[in-house]
């Protein structure tokens, strides 16, 4: 079951010299309820590409959306994501769903 997402996330850096993962900003993997660690779909609006990878915590309050690793070759700075993370459960879940502006902060409706 999805248990959380951050929706259409602008990726604001993309390092290929890093060993692997996703850095988010803190606050909006709290908001998300998606943990450090974590495995995570990415799915990226701009150009159809799809991957997993896991998270890093980054500065809370940062708007920080870095795309490490190889597959920093699947995103662009500027791009819109989906960031989402599941639960293996035989039961409903209550997914945290967290909408962000173009800075990445979240939007209360």
């Amino acid at each position: 079951m999805m248990r959380g997402k951050i929706h259409r996330a602008t990726v604001t850096d993309a390092d290929l010299d890093y060993e692997g993962s996703i850095t988010i900003d803190g606050k909006l993997l709290d908001l998300a309820g998606i943990w450090e660690g974590e495995k995570v779909t990415i799915a990226n609006i701009a150009n159809g590409n799809r991957f997993e990878t896991y998270t890093i915590r980054g500065e809370e309050d940062s708007g920080e959306i870095c795309i490490n690793g190889a597959a920093a070759h699947l995103c662009d700075v500027g791009d819109l994501v989906i960031i989402i993370g599941y639960e293996l459960t035989d039961v409903p879940v209550d997914a945290k769903i967290v909408l962000v502006d173009g800075s990445n902060k979240p939007v209360v409706k």
